[in-house]
């Protein structure tokens, strides 16, 4: 095993390069601040943190489940869409069992599934995209669960209703499939985008996590949640640490299910910010993959991470992505205008640098 190591925070690149402003680009972070409605959520929080916080998220449980049309008992709550990972792989499965998944993908399955001592099986990406059809060709006796990122990170490409629809149908009862929708709000209104929810009716094995990390901008209070069948909630929450949502992280997701203004802001600023990086990459002569997401994977046709270094000495952090097997490649969030400016202007002065 390795340690999942995040992107470099921006202070830190600022003390050890002694630079005097940078940009970050390299965890798929909403660049915008949270709305006023959270700030004043969190205000009033504050004052109450000598306190325990609700272990069961009740008025945000209640607000979800009218949301969504789902029970109460549906819904569990983790420090972000990571946690839930781990919950459902502690909760499901034995040591030994199989966890199926898609390489490259979200690292954190990855490693979750081996701390668990369980066997894991990697299906290739075909065009950058889930071959949901090699997948479950994979599916053993052993198979146990599946993971579907959708949108998927780091390619940001999607599998659509009909390829799910046929997956679904193949995929045996008693193997769990976690669709893992952490970018949900950037791809739901895509041509063939799929809602999982709409399967949980007629199956019970379907977990569904997303995340208020994203599109909501709070990815530094750690709030996600998963929907599934109350008996797996029951055995997810059976494995829960008591209070791992704090109380922050509550109060400021309650209210930002009351800013759907706001995301959709979000959405339409991030698909701006994805055309102007999609032609500054093209006058680049730069390969990119088209993101249903809040960042884009792009090829830089040799080893990515001299370039990746040579950004951060012009103050631009962006994620390398030799981890996930894909050494000529980086991704790259979508930020501000001025940050995706940046961003391409210290991309070509980089490329110019000697390899």
């Amino acid at each position: 095993m390795e340690a999942y190591k995040p992107g470099k925070p921006i202070s830190e690149l600022k003390r050890e390069l002694g630079l005097r402003d940078a940009v970050k680009l390299a965890s798929n972070e909403n660049p915008y601040r949270p709305p006023r409605r959270i700030l004043e959520a969190l205000r009033r929080a504050i004052l109450e943190v000598n306190r325990y916080p609700d272990g069961g998220c009740y008025y945000l449980r209640m607000k979800l489940s009218k949301r969504y049309g789902v029970g109460g008992d549906r819904i569990v709550f983790g420090n972000g869409s990571d946690e839930l990972v781990t919950l459902a792989l502690r909760a499901l499965l034995d040591k030994g069992d199989e966890v199926l998944m898609a390489h490259p993908t979200f690292l954190i399955y990855h490693i979750a599934s081996k701390a668990q001592g369980l066997k894991v099986k990697k299906i290739p990406l075909k065009n950058y995209r889930y071959d949901l059809e090699a997948m479950a060709k994979a599916v053993t006796s052993n198979t146990r669960l599946i993971f579907i990122a959708n949108p998927d990170n780091p390619t940001g490409t999607y599998v659509t209703e009909g390829e799910v629809e046929w997956f679904l149908d193949r995929i045996p009862d008693d193997v769990f499939v976690f669709f893992d929708e952490a970018y949900f709000e950037y791809a739901r209104g895509l041509e063939g985008y799929p809602d999982s929810l709409r399967y949980h009716g007629v199956r019970e094995n379907i977990i569904t996590a997303r995340t208020f990390s994203k599109v909501y901008g709070i990815a530094g209070l750690r709030i996600g949640y998963a929907i599934a069948h109350p008996t797996v909630i029951d055995l997810m929450n059976k494995v829960r640490n008591p209070f791992n949502v704090n109380a922050l992280a509550q109060a400021a997701a309650e209210a930002a299910l009351d800013e759907e203004d706001y995301v959709r802001r979000v959405v339409e600023r991030t698909e701006r910010g994805k055309r102007q990086l999609y032609k500054g990459l093209r006058d680049l002569g730069v390969e990119y993959i088209p993101s249903a997401a809040n960042f884009i994977l792009i090829r830089l046709g040799r080893d990515a991470s001299a370039i990746v270094q040579e950004l951060m000495r012009r103050g631009v952090i962006t994620r390398y992505m030799g981890p996930w097997g894909l050494p000529e490649h980086i991704r790259v969030t979508v930020g501000t205008r001025k940050e995706n400016k940046a961003f391409l202007e210290a991309l070509r002065s980089a490329m110019r640098s000697p390899a």
